[in-house]
């Protein structure tokens, strides 16, 4: 259900220190942009505070089979995220969540893949989570690395967080009259992530 590189992790996790900092100072963010199939102008709205931020989506689903549109059955949204915090200090994503409802068909798989990187930065950190049919339930995608396996941004200079998420129905050999959909949560907010900060 997630995978990593790990090599490419501890590659990047080379670049920084690693000597953590309990009482480091509160982060400041804010969204540099947000686009996407998933995510049209007015679509989605994002909450932070100087931790963690919430990203919940109105139109942000997949779906196929039914009647549905073809170019329905793929969706993403791109989240740019600008982090700012003394030059003596680096971040990272200590967790991330994705909640959402799924309608799948036998014969039928839906796709949450979410990636983020740091803009800049050699490494891509991928989470994969598939819903073959039959499925009808709601779902998380989370992301719990160790603290010793958090990915933190290069030290020096402002680097922003990129996520990226995608929600997609391959139809397979279901019954391509039957709908099948898959979406986020929007109640509650569908993405969900906190950061860490440790000390350069």
């Amino acid at each position: 259900m997630l995978t990593t590189a790990t090599a490419a992790l501890l590659a990047l996790s080379a670049l920084v220190p690693t000597q953590d900092v309990p009482d480091a100072p509160p982060l400041r963010v804010e969204v540099a942009s947000i686009n996407g199939s998933g995510c049209p102008a007015g679509t989605a709205e994002v909450t932070t505070t100087d931790r963690t931020f919430s990203v919940s989506y109105q139109a942000f689903y997949a779906q196929a089979g039914g009647g549905a549109n073809p170019v329905e059955f793929r969706r993403n949204c791109q989240l740019s995220l600008r982090v700012s915090l003394p030059d003596d200090y680096t971040y990272g994503l200590a967790r991330t969540s994705y909640d959402g409802f799924a309608h799948i068909q036998d014969g039928a798989t839906a796709l949450n893949r979410v990636s983020f990187y740091f803009q800049g930065g050699p490494t891509t950190t991928a989470i994969n989570r598939s819903f073959p049919g039959p499925f009808t339930d709601e779902w998380r995608t989370a992301y719990r690395p160790d603290p010793a396996d958090v990915v933190y941004s290069p030290c020096g200079g402002t680097r922003n967080l990129n996520i990226n998420a995608e929600l997609r129905i391959d139809i397979g050999t279901a019954d391509r009259e039957k709908p099948n959909f898959v979406l986020t949560e929007a109640s509650r907010g569908g993405l969900r992530a906190e950061f860490t900060t440790k000390h350069c």
